[in-house]
């Protein structure tokens, strides 16, 4: 018989970006059978309790920090995300859900000859992915973190190329960017706390195993 002074079980806490993903995530996680509507709308609260989850709504380059550090036990984040962070996490499912592209772009009437130009700058909101793909091919220039509107860069002179995300490249079209090269695709993949896996292995399984069904099966 349970003692009844003692605590019930927290909930399996899961952290989930705000914005467009996690609409998309909360669409996955219902067919999967679990309802996250509470933590959906225009709600200042950040913690939801939704059946057997719960929820944290925050930044997404802030969701692997909180499953690295066991705030969270599983989380949903952009490969992008994951990528710049560079994080010991599980990650033992893609989402298939976020999808777009990195990208490297320039200004379409003003393209960069590499051979001839002594410093060249690219702005991004990922320096250390950035810079993992300068030491890939072979090109030495200046890393400059901004934080948004990076295709505002080559517009004021502030640097020659961007590396961005893209969904359908309109954005870049309308500031006069042009794409020039591709580091990837981009997804939301599901992240699991090392620890978690272990301590909370039955519960981390069912969501896992729930969540691929219907991943891998056809939309209905």
């Amino acid at each position: 018989m349970a003692d009844p002074t003692m605590d019930p079980p927290r909930p399996l806490i899961v952290a989930l970006p705000k914005g467009r993903i996690l609409e998309e995530t909360a669409a996955v996680f219902a067919r999967a059978g679990y309802d996250l509507s509470p933590a959906l709308g225009s709600s200042r609260k950040l913690i939801f309790d939704c059946g057997p989850l719960r929820v944290l709504v925050l930044r997404s380059s802030d969701v692997p920090t909180y499953v690295s550090h066991g705030a969270a036990d599983v989380g949903v984040a952009g490969s992008d995300v994951l990528d710049e962070h560079g994080e010991d996490l599980y990650e033992p499912l893609d989402l298939r859900i976020g999808i777009c592209r990195m990208i490297v772009a320039e200004r379409a009437e003003a393209p960069v000859d590499e051979r001839s130009q002594a410093h060249l700058r690219y702005a991004t909101k990922y320096p250390r992915t950035t810079r993992a793909y300068l030491q890939k091919k072979g090109l030495t220039a200046e890393v400059i973190e901004l934080s948004g509107a990076i295709e505002l860069g080559p517009l004021t002179g502030l640097c020659e190329r961007i590396v961005d995300i893209t969904q359908t490249g309109e954005t870049l079209k309308q500031n006069g960017l042009r794409e020039i090269d591709l580091l990837g695709e981009v997804s939301s993949r599901l992240v699991v706390n090392p620890a978690s896996l272990k301590l909370r292995g039955d519960e981390v399984a069912s969501l896992l195993s729930r969540l691929e069904a219907v991943v891998t099966s056809p939309s209905p």
